[in-house]
């Protein structure tokens, strides 16, 4: 296997890098806190689920319900959001022609904070991974990003020392979990610099820019 630069790994996130998913979850999880009388604000959702890696149901939490009413809460958002993910799910403008230039330069894996079935309903129209040499879902650590337990345990699963690892994600969680295992981060986004992601090695339109930013790694 040739290799590209001194990159020897590359780690990627799923939602909102490889498919267009964090709005429909964003949208199961608005109508059900609704249905509880509580209102999630898309600024809310991304402080809460993608800045700092907790549960929205902790709004719920703060407004008196019960754990077991959150936890009802919380499967009727997974229903729900299965079904989206069963009619909506889009891969992203420019994932594919990347994946295909990257594919046989470096080994490629995928770190999600998804859960496996929710993963699987996403991908089984998407013929992406074919792509991958492994797949990390929520079930297979036990600390979800922002820890670092994920790309810590994609570095130990794939047996390239983490600095020569290099992570590819959108959020201010992912880049933590990736600053916190010493990888790299490439931060995909509309921001135009990385002042909004501090630490990011860099901040980029989008992931077709990903094949040469190795080459100046």
């Amino acid at each position: 296997m040739k290799t590209t630069s001194r990159i020897e790994a590359l780690f990627w996130d799923n939602d909102g890098i490889l498919v267009d998913t964090e709005k429909l979850y964003f949208r199961a999880s608005r109508e059900t806190l609704a249905e509880a009388g509580i209102i999630l604000t898309w600024d809310q959702f991304c402080d809460i689920s993608l800045g700092r890696g907790q549960s929205v149901f902790d709004l719920a939490a703060q407004a008196g319900r019960s754990s077991k009413q959150c936890e009802k809460m919380r499967k009727e958002r997974n229903l729900l959001y299965a079904r989206l993910l069963r009619s909506e799910t889009e891969v992203i403008d420019g994932v594919r022609e990347t994946l295909e230039t990257l594919y046989g330069t470096v080994p490629m894996a995928v770190v999600t904070s998804s859960l496996r079935d929710h993963f699987d309903i996403i991908h089984s129209g998407s013929d992406l991974l074919g792509f991958f040499d492994f797949i990390l879902t929520r079930e297979d650590y036990v600390h979800s990003k922002p820890h670092p337990e994920p790309y810590l345990t994609a570095v130990q699963k794939i047996g390239v020392p983490a600095h020569r690892c290099l992570v590819v994600e959108d959020s201010k969680r992912g880049l933590l979990s990736a600053r916190r295992a010493n990888i790299p981060c490439v931060i995909v986004g509309s921001a135009p610099d990385s002042a909004e992601f501090p630490g990011a090695w860099a901040v980029v339109p989008s992931v077709n820019r990903i094949p040469e930013l190795l080459d100046h790694f």
